[in-house]
């Protein structure tokens, strides 16, 4: 058994990680921190695991010294001086927010407004979708776990990108989330009357999961790709909806982009390709690491739209972030079946 703990266990993305933890057959939950409710028990929080898990939240360092692997379930600036700590301590550190996600320190400071503190550390990081950079995972100790419409943009329409079947350029994604992507902190977008019975997009093109997205796709497709990024904000409390508009290029057929999504996704186990006619819902993927893909093509106009779904909180934030712990550390877990309704 692996000794895991977890920074920031009281935000939603961090009780997340306590609930798929508590089941792993190879993880012990070891010790938890919380700034807000540190010395008292997460039953506390949220009452769903009272006597189930009664864990008492500790603090940060206490939390680094008992464990073999720290997951970090923090707001972006508070990550670096931890992954040092952990890095130094031959410790695997998973962090769940944006520090290490960008390569390049400008784009941090344009789009978080921050800085690298240590630029050898974020030279030996790696930023991890297990679907698309598996091999760069393995061995690594700073690992940066991609956010939720990070992760469901490139199911929708890395394959197309990467095997060169769509224009890189007018690729536009259009997403729709539940309201616990925004966190566990009170805002008034989030409050029940604003977000009942209500839809409306936000930030426009200037969301900061922007150049994320571009620099995932830039890899896929070996040279710079820009898109345009409209996110919506769902009155639910899971799921992302990625449908992503392509540029067919001259030629392609419908069956060659089946073909490329299969091969593609062929050894994937979190990702199903659903059969043509079939539609990505985020109904069927809720409380799983399930990310569901489906394609259709707009022939009058030559479009790929390619869909998907998954759950922002487990694929898009928990549940990857054990994924790339079981890559790193050659464990299992996460085998969670999604309800029927």
């Amino acid at each position: 058994m692996i000794k895991v703990g977890i920074i920031g266990a009281t935000g939603y993305a961090g009780a997340e990680l306590v609930r798929l933890l508590m089941s792993h057959p190879q993880a012990q939950l070891t010790a938890i921190s919380s700034v807000s409710f540190e010395g008292k028990a997460i039953s506390q929080v949220y009452p769903s695991y009272y006597n189930l898990n009664d864990m008492v939240c500790e603090n940060a360092d206490q939390v680094v010294d008992k464990c073999q692997v720290i997951f970090a379930a923090l707001p972006h600036g508070l990550s670096q001086e931890l992954a040092k700590v952990c890095f130094d301590k031959d410790k695997i550190f998973i962090d769940l927010g944006a520090d290490f996600r960008l390569e390049n320190e400008d784009d941090y400071k344009e789009w978080y407004g921050g800085e690298y503190t240590d630029k050898e550390l974020h030279k030996n990081s790696v930023y991890a979708l297990p679907e698309f950079f598996r091999d760069n995972i393995k061995g690594k100790k700073t690992i940066a776990n991609p956010g939720c419409y990070t992760t469901g943009v490139p199911l929708a329409i890395g394959p197309a990108v990467a095997k060169g079947l769509v224009e890189t350029k007018g690729i536009i994604a259009d997403c729709k989330s539940g309201a616990t992507g925004a966190g566990r902190g009170l805002s008034q977008n989030t409050h029940f009357t604003d977000l009942n019975e209500g839809f409306h997009p936000y930030k426009v093109a200037c969301h900061r999961h922007t150049p994320e997205i571009e620099q995932t796709l830039s890899h896929l497709a070996n040279k710079p790709v820009k898109i345009t990024f409209v996110p919506h904000l769902l009155p639910v409390n899971r799921g992302i909806l990625s449908t992503v508009y392509a540029p067919l290029k001259e030629g392609v057929t419908e069956e060659q982009v089946r073909q490329a999504y299969e091969e593609f996704y062929n050894d994937e186990y979190f990702v199903r390709l659903l059969p043509k006619g079939q539609v990505a819902d985020i109904h069927n993927i809720k409380y799983s690491n399930f990310g569901d893909v489906s394609l259709h093509m707009d022939n009058r106009t030559g479009t790929l739209v390619a869909v998907s779904a998954i759950d922002n909180m487990v694929k898009g934030a928990a549940g990857q972030a054990i994924q790339n712990m079981n890559i790193v550390c050659e464990k299992t877990g996460l085998e969670i079946i999604p309800p029927a309704f």
